[in-house]
């Protein structure tokens, strides 16, 4: 018989009764009925209920086992009473009367709980996380993780990628987030930076010929946490492709993306029809360019309902703005209808929660009895209140909301007000995934310290209409072929078709204010790659962290990552970060600056 086990602790069934067999894990549990001592024995793969009886030679070493002790167990295997039997359980059927134990391993008195999981403050989680891991749903998730990637990687061969390994010490760029540096031994006051994402090498792949590429790779940005970004590093999915179209890109991920959430969903549906929502429609329609399609309400511009109406407030910022040229400088109404939500005290909640969030408040109509409600109806009049209804087909019962003010302005609270109305009135579908694609993103944004043009989303993307719209537009009106997609409101991935060519990347940051010698200096590797033949190419990078978080119906990442940093990007499992010794600063040539 092997040392430690015959069988795994989820394996034994009624087929083994009458069998001598032997388990090894962790004492999950410990029951004492006084004629029966149980103990649920735990391992990777599940829980075997194990009994030793009274006048057992291994009575007395059993009563002085404790939880999470490691032991390993030898006994027969035996049917359970009819009225004990576990369905819930994969092992239910059985139970293992034990001949023999031996002790592998104590555990001292736990600093938090393994069985029963309850809520435990994240320092303590963090700080003991080999034993947070222990722990049935995390375990399960940590696995569901390991499973997706597995999906994720056949999907991707299937498609004839091929996975490539990209440096992890590299040169220090500015791509949007702060570098984590990594000092030089060898050449004193110089740093490498770790990747805040395989971008330029993925390209440089292309670039040398490799026609389809992925990696589950890490990327490392010192940023802030949220729950949907980890501090330090995290994985995404990372893709390019040669001589392909934007559609390509779609063609080729969205089998991957649904089949993967279809293949995990469980209990929940996968919604396949992915729509393709141009950027400035989804600010408009959604107040977000991460819209939550499972919430049942598009916004719309009524401007013109209020345009010299008697609702003063509305129709004079509207006036005020009339003679602007660029239409991103007009005050516009937008409207935000709530189903089911015509009542006065919903409206009065909605307005409450506006001034808790920073606003004046929320306007808003509620309709009864086939007319509109409230001060604003009575101030633009039934035929104007009509009209809104119709345009907008709403009925009895439901309400309206109103923001106004320049579309910049204002698409992030309307955004917000639009998922609360959701969450407030039971709106959302939470047994479904919705995805869709965010597209046309604007090539430039205004700068607010310079006044000049800045990129809005990604530099090396091309832009619609490439060397001609540079010369020819204005910078705010060219779009480029950016592309994000989203699932129930989270961003999983950003993307574009790759610009290629050396002129058009020049001009391209010529008029976000770099000239030639930045190219030439930050982005040497890629620039000259350019000038020796690029294939057009294009890629992404879904986030693995979220898919998994989705799936695994989690609102935060900490409960899909084996072992991450708390708020502040300190492990405290390890102690990082750590101080160092002088002598290691002094082999790198580094002096250290006490903060003040």
């Amino acid at each position: 018989m092997h040392n430690y086990r015959t069988h795994k602790c989820d394996e034994l069934r009624s087929d083994n009764i009458g069998q001598t067999v032997r388990l090894s894990g962790w004492v999950h549990r410990i029951r004492d009925h006084g004629d029966l001592l149980f103990i649920d024995l735990r391992d990777h793969y599940g829980l075997t209920q194990c009994v030793v009886e009274p006048g057992s030679k291994v009575f007395e070493l059993v009563e002085t086992i404790r939880s999470e002790w490691v032991i390993c167990i030898t006994g027969t295997v035996r049917a359970r009473l009819p009225e004990t039997v576990n369905e819930t359980l994969k092992t239910g059927e059985i139970e293992l009367f034990i001949d023999n134990v031996d002790i592998l391993s104590k555990a001292e008195e736990l600093p938090l709980p393994v069985f029963g999981e309850p809520d435990y403050p994240e320092d303590i989680r963090l700080k003991y996380r080999f034993l947070d891991l222990r722990r049935q749903k995390i375990h399960n998730n940590i696995i569901l993780r390991s499973k997706i990637i597995q999906s994720i990687r056949k999907r991707m061969t299937d498609q004839g990628f091929n996975e490539y390994q990209t440096p992890i010490l590299t040169a220090s760029s500015p791509e949007g987030a702060r570098d984590f540096l990594v000092p030089s031994r060898l050449h004193p006051g110089k740093f490498y930076a770790l990747p805040q994402a395989p971008q330029q090498f993925k390209q440089l792949i292309m670039m040398a010929g490799f026609d389809r590429y992925f990696q589950i790779a890490p990327c490392f940005r010192d940023e802030d946490a949220r729950a949907d970004r980890s501090p330090g590093e995290f994985y995404q999915l990372d893709v390019e492709m040669s001589f392909v179209t934007q559609e390509d890109v779609f063609n080729a991920i969205e089998p991957v993306m649904v089949g993967v959430f279809d293949e995990f969903a469980h209990d929940m549906t996968v919604d396949k029809d992915i729509p393709k929502i141009p950027f400035m429609d989804a600010l408009k329609k959604y107040g977000s360019d991460k819209p939550d399609l499972r919430i049942p309400i598009e916004m719309m511009n009524v401007s013109h309902i209020f345009d010299g109406s008697s609702f003063r407030i509305f129709a004079n910022m509207i006036e005020s703005t009339k003679d602007e040229t660029e239409w991103y400088r007009k005050n516009e109404v937008w409207a935000i209808p709530a189903p089911k939500g015509g009542s006065r005290a919903f409206c009065d909640r909605m307005n409450s929660w506006a001034q808790g969030e920073g606003q004046p408040g929320l306007g808003y109509i509620f309709f009864k009895d086939g007319g509109g409600m409230g001060p604003i109806a009575k101030n633009i009049g039934e035929e104007r209140v009509q009209e809104l209804r119709d345009i907008l087909n709403i009925g009895d019962e439901d309400a309206v909301f109103f923001v106004c003010g320049v579309p910049s302005k204002i698409y992030d609270f309307a955004g917000k007000a639009r998922k609360k109305i959701g969450e407030d009135l039971d709106l959302i579908d939470s047994k479904i995934y919705k995805f869709c694609w965010i597209i046309d993103y604007p090539m430039y944004e205004t700068d607010d310290d310079t006044g000049g043009f800045q990129f809005s989303h990604n530099p090396f993307s091309m832009p619609q209409g490439g060397l001609e719209s540079l010369n020819n537009k204005d910078p705010l009106d060219i779009l480029a072929y950016q592309y994000d997609i989203v699932c129930n409101g989270i961003e999983l991935s950003s993307g574009a078709i790759r610009n290629h060519v050396p002129e058009i990347m020049e001009r391209a940051f010529e008029i976000a204010g770099y000239d030639k010698s930045i190219l030439e200096d930050k982005f040497s590797g890629m620039y000259n790659a350019m000038k020796f033949g690029a294939p057009p190419h294009g890629g992404i990078a879904p986030g693995i962290d979220r898919i998994v978080m989705l799936l695994a119906k989690e609102d935060n990442l900490r409960e899909v990552t084996m072992f991450p940093m708390n708020q502040q990007a300190e492990d405290l499992l390890m102690g990082a970060p750590s101080n160092v010794s002088l002598s290691q600063l002094k082999e790198l040539s580094i002096r250290s600056i006490e903060k003040k």
